[in-house]
């Protein structure tokens, strides 16, 4: 088989229909063999019964059922699993990231590149806020880490074969795809598009969500927001360090009367405040260290419908 497609959904049956359609539109027209792995994050509508019903109908089709919502990392993961392909593309359900791109990316994978990534050049349809903390999440993470990270890029690419299975090997429950892709390294190339408005539905990702995929993504490869925590203990204890000299020096040879409250409430609070942040930031690393430790699966596979695999738990 030549092309895999991973799609992962939830809660998408007011666009999964018009996915499936554009999706086999696209794959047909390339002209060579293929299967769509679309993997249910635990939906809680009809997202499931509908694309059974594409694979009722249509052998290029798999479902991968989760048992439960297990988020949109795990779901990717389980679709690079499943994925049979020599090359895997992978798209969200809500057609924001169009599949017309796929041939694009087929060319430059033929060329003889490992990864072909989707590289936004404009968003349509996003708040302002939406599109400023998308360009400083990306553009902080890079700096932030030791991984070529390529900015304006979400999970939207083509992987080839040997780039899926040594993701696929790697142990780590935590997965945030697009670094993991850029870490394994292979030869590695962008291809320009324009991001659209979502079809139809909402999205799944709400700021809290976006703030919590974005701590994983840091505190995923980067070690920096501990090496600054303790520059910056060491600067607020250089800076306590000569304002208690200051203080002496008013004691002893000057006559200044020292009321203090305010200042001394002021240091306390923001000193207490910074320390509270690094005890935060440490124990986001342990609270990862413990999900690793504990050892459990990242996904459970309730059923696999028109494919080999059948009621395995994957991970």
């Amino acid at each position: 088989m030549t092309y895999s497609v991973v799609i992962p959904a939830y809660n998408e049956e007011e666009v999964i229909t018009e996915t499936y359609k554009r999706l086999s539109e696209v794959m047909r027209g390339m002209g060579e063999s293929y299967e769509l792995v679309f993997v249910n994050d635990g939906s809680r509508d009809r997202t499931a019964e509908i694309i059974a019903g594409f694979c009722a109908c249509d052998e290029n089709v798999r479902l991968v059922n989760f048992s439960r919502n297990f988020g949109h990392m795990p779901a990717i993961s389980a679709g690079m699993e499943y994925a049979r392909g020599a090359a895997v593309f992978i798209i969200d359900a809500d057609l924001q990231d169009p599949p017309e791109v796929f041939p694009q990316m087929a060319e430059k994978w033929r060329e003889g590149y490992h990864v072909v990534y989707g590289q936004r050049e404009k968003r349509e349809g996003e708040s302002w806020f939406k599109k400023a903390s998308a360009k400083f999440f990306y553009r902080f993470l890079r700096s932030m880490t030791s991984v070529d990270l390529p900015l304006d890029t979400g999970e939207f690419r083509l992987i080839d074969r040997k780039v899926c299975d040594a993701v696929n090997k790697l142990p780590e429950k935590n997965r945030y795809i697009r670094g993991l892709v850029s870490w394994v390294g292979f030869k590695q190339t962008a291809v320009p598009y324009v991001r659209q408005e979502r079809f139809a539905g909402k999205t799944k990702y709400p700021l809290r969500k976006m703030l919590a995929f974005a701590m994983d993504a840091i505190t995923a490869f980067s070690y920096k927001p501990l090496k600054l925590a303790t520059t910056l203990g060491f600067l607020i204890a250089l800076f306590s360090f000569v304002y208690l000299l200051v203080i002496f020096y008013q004691f002893f040879f000057t006559d200044t009367t020292i009321t203090g409250w305010a200042s001394t409430m002021g240091i306390l609070l923001l000193t207490q405040g910074i320390v509270m942040m690094i005890l935060g930031l440490m124990g986001e690393y342990i609270g990862r260290l413990y999900e690793e430790i504990k050892n459990r699966p990242a996904y459970i596979v309730q059923e696999v419908i028109g494919g080999e695999k059948q009621n395995q738990d994957i991970l």
